[in-house]
């Protein structure tokens, strides 16, 4: 039993890994140069899950997004309003933000399996506030940043889908706050 005991906390100890915020795209969930920690060995990714990947088109950049669409979602901003499968996510907006002291609306957003999560708009009729709509491919998922005017992720032509294969982990916390 003792030598199964330290194979678990082995294989545990090597699936979790630091990584920190390259930007503030994830804001206000992580903030630019903040530490989180993932959990690597990503089987079971989910709606909502804040997931660290490999960019499809640089394979030595990692990014860090929140999983918005599964394979075969339709996904599509309009006016600035997430909708998943041709329906509008729920959102409510909260209070402002404050970023470098200017105040920035932001939405508490739940996803359809019920994942609660706050969003930035930084400006309205944003570059990204109206798209076509996106499928999301078989083995493939959809990113977004939660800062939804600062956010270079699937809605960009660089960007795209994610292969599955491109997941490196799910974000399980940040050191220095709750950033779920």
């Amino acid at each position: 039993m003792p030598i199964l005991l330290i194979l678990i906390a082995v294989v545990a100890a090597l699936s979790v890994r630091s990584f920190g915020a390259a930007s503030n795209s994830m804001a206000p969930t992580i903030i630019e140069k903040e530490k989180f920690v993932i959990f690597k060995w990503y089987l079971n990714p989910t709606r909502g899950d804040i997931v660290v990947y490999i960019s499809p088109a640089n394979p030595n950049t990692r990014y860090v997004h929140r999983l918005i669409g599964m394979p075969g979602d339709r996904i599509q901003m309009l006016d600035g309003h997430l909708h998943i499968n041709g329906q509008p996510v729920k959102r409510v907006q909260v209070d402002k933000y404050v970023s470098g002291g200017q105040p920035l609306k932001q939405w508490s957003e739940t996803l359809p399996n019920g994942v609660t999560h706050r969003t930035l708009d930084i400006m309205d009729k944003g570059f990204y506030d109206n798209t076509p709509v996106y499928i999301v491919p078989d083995g493939h998922y959809f990113m977004m940043g939660d800062n939804r005017d600062n956010a270079s992720d699937s809605r960009i032509k660089s960007g795209g889908p994610v292969p599955r294969d491109n997941l490196v982990g799910s974000v399980i916390f940040c050191l220095s706050r709750s950033c779920r």
